[in-house]
């Protein structure tokens, strides 16, 4: 089994909303599992182990993006892009959920067709990860004509996700509830847009839509890209308790309000965080952190806190052994620091100020997978492989 060890670390952010912060300094990584975290007695025994030293700055779970339109590989069909998910590994994103592979030149339509792109994107994500990204590919979108037997069928073939419910040919409540309550029964999780259309064939949907119909996820609460309004909002936030899922390529006067009423109402275990990209709106690799500063900064809300938004609280919604710093989670880690020029002394003041932290690392499974962001400005105190 492999071994790392990372050593002087200022600060851990867990990704646990309910405990943030963990006094240590040393995390003990073997094979893809966390195993240890603690002080200097984890250093006893180095034999074999590659060690990391954080260099006194922080270190956070890798960041989940929620909310991805891929369509097999690096290629971004819509925007004519290649490497987007190199890029957002650049910005922290160690895992990603598809909403549907909307983009997906050719898109099939039928039953038939649906269930196989959701079938072929699921395994060839899972056979060949990106820059090793944990790609949830092939959320199947919901069309007219899937039976209980395909829903059974795309799970025994690995597929778990059903993609924005509205952006197929089921749109309405009355035609969406039975197929979501076949993926429940399956073991599905399912997302719902929610607010104005965002391609063609996609539909508004309201608050009332949403209640109805039950999903696991309201997908851009704060539009994708044009919003509900807020009280619309409310009634979510008030009559359900589905994941509420902010996204970058949204309307930020309603992430900020939703944040806002959501820590005073204390559900802020509900937000999550997603790009909507690549879509129409472009391609954001630091689409994620840009989320957690303009939320922590705008909204006022703790910096770590909003770290868990962007990890924990996504693990938690998609059932994930990841998103957190504890023993038996997957290894999925960033180590970063104020950016250069910043006014913060370290990562969680720079987010609480709005500037972009700077990554100076990036483990999946244990494995360093980035050293040195191309993305983000230079760490103040960059972290050390030794």
């Amino acid at each position: 089994m492999s071994k790392i060890v990372i050593k002087n670390i200022g600060k851990i952010v867990t990704g646990d909303i309910n405990k943030p912060v963990f006094q240590a300094d040393t995390i003990v990584v073997e094979d893809n599992l966390i195993t240890a975290i603690g002080g200097s007695e984890l250093l006893a025994d180095l034999e074999a182990a590659t060690i990391i030293d954080a260099n006194g700055t922080t270190v956070t779970p890798g960041l989940f993006d929620t909310h991805v339109h891929v369509s097999g590989g690096e290629f971004a069909p819509r925007q004519k892009t290649m490497d987007f998910i190199s890029s957002a590994l650049h910005g922290g994103v160690t895992t990603m959920i598809s909403a549907g592979e909307a983009h997906f030149p050719g898109r099939p339509k039928d039953p038939a067709g649906a269930k196989a792109l959701a079938i072929a994107i699921s395994k060839s994500y899972y056979n060949a990860p990106p820059s090793g990204v944990k790609v949830h590919g092939g959320a199947v979108i919901l069309e007219k004509g899937l039976t209980e037997e395909d829903f059974i069928e795309m799970k025994a073939q690995g597929v778990w996700l059903v993609g924005e419910v509205g952006l197929g040919s089921i749109k309405k409540p009355e035609d969406a509830a039975p197929m979501v309550e076949w993926a429940h029964k399956y073991g599905f999780k399912v997302q719902m847009h929610t607010g104005g259309t965002s391609i063609p064939g996609s539909s508004t949907v309201t608050a009332d839509d949403v209640i109805k119909t039950k999903p696991d996820v309201v997908s851009h609460i704060n539009g994708g890209p044009t919003a509900i309004s807020a009280a619309e909002a409310d009634r979510i936030m008030d009559e359900t308790d589905f994941a509420m899922e902010i996204v970058q390529c949204g309307n930020p006067k309603i992430a900020n309000y939703v944040a806002k009423r959501a820590q005073k109402k204390g559900q802020l275990d509900r937000l999550i965080f997603g790009n909507d990209a690549p879509s129409g709106t472009g391609l954001i690799a630091l689409g994620i952190l840009r989320n957690m500063c303009q939320i922590s900064s705008l909204a006022e809300i703790a910096p770590e806190i909003v770290v868990c938004m962007a990890t924990g609280n996504s693990a938690k919604v998609y059932e994930l052994n990841t998103g957190m710093v504890a023993v038996g989670k997957e290894a999925d880690l960033v180590i970063m620091d104020a950016p250069m020029g910043s006014v913060a002394d370290d990562a969680m003041g720079a987010i609480a100020a709005g500037d972009i932290p700077g990554i100076s690392m990036v483990l999946i499974n244990g494995k360093i997978v980035v050293n040195v962001s191309r993305n983000t400005p230079p760490a103040k105190r960059p972290a050390k492989n030794i």
